[in-house]
C-alpha cells in the first residue's frame, strides 16, 4: 500500500470518525477538494453525486485500514 500523507490520513479520520460528508462537486482550488481527489484515486473513498453542487464521500474498507496505518 502507498505512503498514506498526514492531510490523507486525517482527511480519512476525519470521515471515519464523523461517517459520510458532503463535498463540493467541483474544483474550487482546495487542499481539501485536491486530497479528495488523491484518497479517491487511491481507492481510498468512495465520492457520489448528492446534488446542489455537492458530492457525498465514504471512507473504502481500503480507506479505513490507511487511516489506521502507523506513519514511517
Amino acid at each position: 500500500m502507498r505512503n498514506v500523507l498526514p492531510q490523507q490520513r486525517l482527511l480519512l479520520e476525519l470521515i471515519v470518525q464523523s461517517g459520510d460528508i458532503a463535498v463540493p462537486s467541483e474544483d474550487n482550488g482546495t487542499v481539501l477538494y485536491r486530497t479528495l481527489k488523491e484518497c479517491e484515486s487511491a481507492g481510498w473513498l468512495n465520492v457520489k453525486p448528492f446534488g446542489a453542487g455537492f458530492n457525498k464521500a465514504s471512507v473504502t474498507d481500503l480507506g479505513r485500514v490507511a487511516s489506521q496505518e502507523t506513519a514511517l
